[in-house]
């Protein structure tokens, strides 16, 4: 998916529209996973409408079981389905109005001002953010973060980038259980995914 393409998603009573984001794929040559083998690997699952975007791990599909069982199936599956150098990968599920929870109760102000600083929601994956946060030492005048459901919000300052300490969070535990994607990203996958929901009503 180009982001401005996007295939019919199926209308079927009870189906429920979930943005299914995959933590650890496709980064730094590793754990290669192609969009168009993951759609065909979901699919077999029994999972309609898949369709990615950008090659990051966000996919959208359309299932009538749970978002627990979504996660645990997609987890399951990847493994199988690909040759991966880390099998930890994780994979966070969200509804349409979850996803939008994460963008409506952001830090006032924050994403506002991509040309100053470079906005990231980082997702949470069987950790709260209180725990969560404890990965994090930003530095003054460079690196803020704030805690929110699900997500911590992470802002620095774009001309200072390299003096911020947010990679310092590969060294905690609680990494593992993180998923960080772009603002600009985030805000996309949710009119996406609100085009889909609408679409699948």
């Amino acid at each position: 998916m180009d982001g401005t393409c996007r295939p019919f998603f199926a209308k079927i009573t009870g189906m429920n529209t979930y943005l299914v984001l995959l933590r650890g794929v496709n980064v730094g040559g590793k754990n290669k996973v192609p969009m168009a083998e993951l759609k065909k690997c979901l699919e077999a699952l029994g999972f309609s409408s898949v369709t990615t975007y950008i090659a990051s791990g966000n996919v959208f599909l359309a299932s009538d079981k749970s978002a627990e069982e979504v996660q645990a199936m997609v987890e399951a599956a990847l493994p199988q389905c690909f040759r991966l150098d880390d099998e930890l990968i994780r994979a966070r599920v969200l509804t349409e109005p979850q996803l939008r929870a994460v963008i409506e109760n952001r830090p006032p102000g924050f994403g506002e001002q991509p040309d100053t600083y470079h906005s990231d929601a980082i997702f949470l994956m069987g950790v709260d953010a209180k725990e969560a946060m404890t990965a994090f030492s930003p530095r003054e005048g460079v690196d803020q973060v704030w805690p929110g459901d699900g997500v911590i919000y992470s802002q620095r300052v774009s001309a200072l980038r390299t003096k911020s300490r947010l990679s310092k969070i590969v060294d905690s535990p609680h990494y593992k259980s993180m998923t960080i994607r772009s603002w600009a990203t985030t805000t996309r996958l949710l009119e996406i995914m609100q085009s889909l929901s609408a679409e699948n009503e």
